[in-house]
């Protein structure tokens, strides 16, 4: 609706969401003089006067925030009759992120965009494509004796996942394999054998999948990504350690997916060429 529509039409406006809302409430003219702390008459008013003349802003907002609904709704700067609050938290929820390898939070996510494309840029290399040793390793030491049982349902969900008919794009940081390929820094004692296991598999996992997954490293130098995942056009989530922030509104999936679009552009190593530079990386480290 304009916002600079006529005054008396505003006013006239006003009273008929005024009464809509009291109807939904329940409210009456007294409990709700007596909730905004103003006389009965003054509601009185508002709902039966037919001129141009509105109420001060106090009167506006008491309504609105007894009644459950935006001033702006009231005086009709805006279609959408919920508070600024009720939309924050409709678009952005935080979850937790527990450290295992079955996350049933992030498992729902796959099945509520089973489909769409799946957008992602791990924190490091992608659990999907890990062999079960290099799991084993990984969270061994805090899964305890539940490993086994973690990576048996891991790999369910991942089967699940493949037969979803979902793409899969990653982008993943020229350093990340680097530094796998190397064992230095977070991979510093894994084994040299699984190292080349690993490799392999992720090569392997490129070829034979293509295009239905694509990876895409990019220099860290040059660009930066936090961990994020974007389930198609329906939600952007941002992995931040403990927690999850995951948003739902369009400008921000859209301004998530412009960022994956840069990493994509900007990738140093493109699909196809995965496979010859994780070649190159067993030729110096391994």
């Amino acid at each position: 609706m304009p916002h600079n529509i006529d005054k008396r039409d505003r006013a006239q406006l006003l009273r008929t969401r005024l009464a809509e809302s009291m109807e939904t409430q329940n409210a009456t003219q007294s409990g709700l003089a007596r909730a905004i702390g103003v006389d009965r008459s003054t509601i009185s008013q508002l709902l039966s006067g037919s001129g141009a003349r509105l109420p001060n802003a106090h009167v506006v907002a008491g309504c609105a925030s007894a009644l459950g609904v935006s001033a702006d709704w009231l005086l009709g700067l805006t279609e959408r009759p919920e508070l600024v609050a009720e939309l924050i938290a409709a678009s952005v929820e935080v979850t937790k992120a527990p450290r295992a390898l079955v996350d049933e939070q992030i498992f729902a996510w796959h099945q509520e965009a089973a489909g769409y494309k799946i957008r992602h840029v791990p924190a490091g290399l992608p659990d999907m494509l890990k062999l079960p040793d290099l799991l084993r390793w990984e969270y061994g030491p805090h899964l305890g004796r539940s490993t086994e049982q973690a990576i048996g349902a891991s790999e369910d969900r991942l089967r699940w996942m493949r037969e979803a008919k979902s793409d899969f794009e990653m982008a993943l940081p020229l350093d990340e394999l680097s530094s796998f390929a190397a064992g230095t820094g977070y991979y510093e004692g894994v084994p040299a054998s699984l190292r080349a296991a690993q490799l392999n598999h992720i090569a392997q996992l490129q070829s034979d999948l293509y295009p239905t997954l694509r990876l895409h490293l990019f220099d860290a130098r040059r660009l930066f990504s936090a961990p994020i995942t974007l389930f198609g056009p329906l939600l952007a989530v941002l992995y931040l350690g403990q927690n999850y922030l995951a948003f739902r509104d369009t400008e921000r999936v859209q301004m998530v997916t412009r960022h994956f679009d840069t990493l994509v552009r900007e990738a140093t190593i493109t699909p196809p060429d995965v496979v010859p530079h994780i070649q190159t990386l067993k030729s110096k480290y391994l």
